[in-house]
């Protein structure tokens, strides 16, 4: 998994409350389970017209957005289903970083495991960086997860809160089986000991 230390890139402003997963990824997409290639499918029934065409009013089509690494949400983003597709399309778009109020507790976790970090904001945070968000392509934020810290584009700050076991995660790059094999010494020593202790087993 690719670490996550800093962040600086293009902020998308999508303030719409209850975005579920179905939203993020709809169900025609979940027929894979490769990682990568999802990032076409995310947001489609928003980002596509019925013909398949670019709808151009949805934020991530317009040219200063086409690139966003950071999204601004609204409140509850990533409810509904537990699909890990949400996240894996996110990340395959370009997405790295989804700030709101409050998220739904399985995406939220997924995130880490994925390699996107998901910032819990106040009201009145979310609604400073909203606006900052919405500044087109002088949309720029910076996430410092060392410093826990988002950098507006006039340097304004905003500090954030994120559970240390996580934090450490995201900081060096591991995913549950980063974290397995980072005991490996210890689990061929286990083995080692426990097959001349157990030579029948």
């Amino acid at each position: 998994m690719e670490k996550f230390v800093k962040l600086t890139g293009v902020a998308a402003p999508l303030p719409v409350v209850n975005i579920d997963t179905d939203m993020i990824i709809p169900k025609d997409y979940l027929k894979t389970i490769k990682r990568t290639g999802l990032g076409k499918g995310l947001f489609a029934e928003a980002r596509y017209n019925e013909d398949g065409t670019p709808n151009p009013d949805f934020v991530l089509n317009k040219p200063a957005y086409q690139n966003a690494k950071i999204l601004v949400a609204g409140d509850n983003f990533g409810c509904g289903s537990s699909r890990e597709h949400a996240p894996w399309a996110l990340l395959d778009f370009g997405i790295r970083c989804v700030i709101s109020t409050s998220f739904a507790d399985i995406f939220y976790n997924n995130c880490f495991k994925n390699g996107i970090l998901p910032i819990v904001v106040s009201q009145a945070d979310l609604d400073k960086l909203m606006d900052d968000a919405n500044r087109g392509s002088n949309a720029v934020l910076s996430v410092d997860l060392e410093a826990q810290e988002i950098t507006g584009p006039d340097g304004g700050s905003v500090k954030f809160e994120v559970d240390a076991f996580k934090r450490h995660c995201l900081l060096n790059g591991l995913d549950d089986i980063g974290l397995t094999l980072e005991k490996a010494s210890a689990i061929d020593s286990f083995e080692q000991k426990n097959a001349a202790s157990r030579p029948w087993a």
